[in-house]
């Protein structure tokens, strides 16, 4: 059996980071040619109905050998994030790791501190896959991806244990908010499923914030400031009157669990004009709605100071907390969890403070909770995995599975 580092290294190899201003899927050619990678390694695992489509989508199965058992589904996406470099990355696997700093770099100085990640110190005598410091490291999702293909490598490799039929999809463009655009569910075969994607190793989410776009302009009226008083209506100052009048301690810099926040994601702008960005975030619906109301109020009291039409937003929602259409199968998390109890982990539920692509497929009708994949710091230079971490989740996905099959016997 290939192992899980070997894996992993082989794919952060191909630079798949994807692009928010190409306006197409995928984005980038790069997912292509890990997608072609992938797809060797399905037909080499004996996988059947492989199919790599026009935008990027892989659809596969490994036959089930036990009639009754359920199709299982898994997904991971193939991009990285946009936020740093994915070209030219330089892996180093700090082996026996001694629970301290990890100098990254030595021409930059650059250094994953445990002060900042304490966290860390868990992985202490294992060993972690680090960066550079110059490249994100692409765990996000290339675990994910490294973590279903061991599990259906020890499937392919034990003919003898039972299981449905097991379908993986791989999808472009997540970290963009475009991997189930063109995803088909009917194609993929399965009527439940879990997405492999963040997060560190005991993690389940089956629960994510509310989220929308709130896109902010200002008129202003620009003159020479020596004649200005009384004329000159500076945009951007006006701009920072709006972001002064949201809770300084509600961003994602103040926030954690389940709280919300308003995100300034874009500002730009002079005296004549100036525009605002905001993702604006909770999980309830009441405070989600409360958020956005919030921002128009602002908007409007500060027409009634410096004129109507000087502020206009457009809100536009991205994302809807999955909780509602994962909850009436909450059986998948149940499930989850056994399954990482049956490999010695304790699972944790934890609400995720993103997004994956099973939010939106929950939606579609194919419910789908988030699994861990054992990353942590992802979409930047101190992303890192512990390969401990590696192993144990494909060892999980492996007994998800049986869990099915069991089930299904039992039944």
């Amino acid at each position: 059996m290939k192992a899980p580092l070997e894996r992993l290294l082989s794919y952060v190899a191909v630079d798949t980071q994807s692009d928010p201003d190409a306006g197409c899927i995928p984005s980038t050619p790069g997912q292509f040619e890990l997608a072609r990678m992938v797809c060797g390694e399905l037909e080499a695992l004996g996988a059947e109905d492989i199919e790599l489509t026009d935008h990027c989508h892989i659809y596969a199965k490994l036959p089930g050998n036990t009639p009754g058992v359920p199709a299982v589904g898994f997904i991971a996406h193939l991009d990285t994030s946009p936020a740093l470099s994915g070209k030219d990355i330089r892996p180093r696997v700090v082996s026996n790791y001694d629970g301290g700093d990890i100098l990254l770099n030595e021409e930059t100085g650059c250094t994953l501190r445990i002060e900042e990640y304490p966290e860390l110190k868990r992985y202490k005598g294992g060993s972690l896959v680090v960066t550079d410091g110059t490249t994100l490291l692409g765990s996000d999702d290339k675990s994910g991806i490294t973590e279903i293909m061991g599990m259906l490598e020890y499937y392919a490799e034990h003919p003898e244990l039972p299981h449905g039929d097991i379908c993986v999809g791989f999808t472009p463009d997540e970290e963009i908010g475009h991997g189930t655009d063109c995803f088909d569910i009917e194609r993929f075969g399965a009527k439940l499923a879990y997405t492999v994607d963040g997060a560190d190793l005991g993690k389940i989410s089956f629960e994510n914030l509310n989220s929308a776009e709130a896109r902010i302009t200002v008129a202003g009226t620009s003159i020479h400031p020596g004649r200005g008083k009384n004329k000159m209506k500076n945009a951007a100052l006006m701009a920072i009157e709006l972001v002064n009048m949201l809770p300084a301690a509600e961003t994602p810099s103040h926030t954690e669990g389940y709280e919300g926040f308003y995100h300034l994601t874009e500002f730009r702008g002079d005296v004549e004009s100036a525009e605002l960005i905001y993702k604006v975030s909770d999980f309830e619906a009441d405070k989600f709605e409360g958020r956005k109301e919030r921002l128009r109020r602002a908007c409007e009291y500060l027409n009634g100071v410096y004129g109507e039409g000087t502020f206009s937003m457009e809100v536009k929602d991205t994302m809807r907390n999955m909780r509602e259409a994962i909850e009436p199968h909450y059986e998948l998390v149940e499930n989850a969890m056994a399954a990482m109890r049956d490999v010695g982990v304790e699972p944790v539920l934890m609400p995720c403070r993103g997004g994956t692509d099973g939010v939106r497929l929950s939606f579609m009708g194919l419910p789908c909770p988030n699994l861990n994949t054992g990353s942590h710091n992802c979409h930047g230079r101190f992303e890192c995995v512990p390969v401990e971490s590696l192993e144990k989740i494909t060892e999980m996905l492996v007994a998800l599975v049986a869990r099915y099959a069991k089930q299904a016997n039992n039944g």
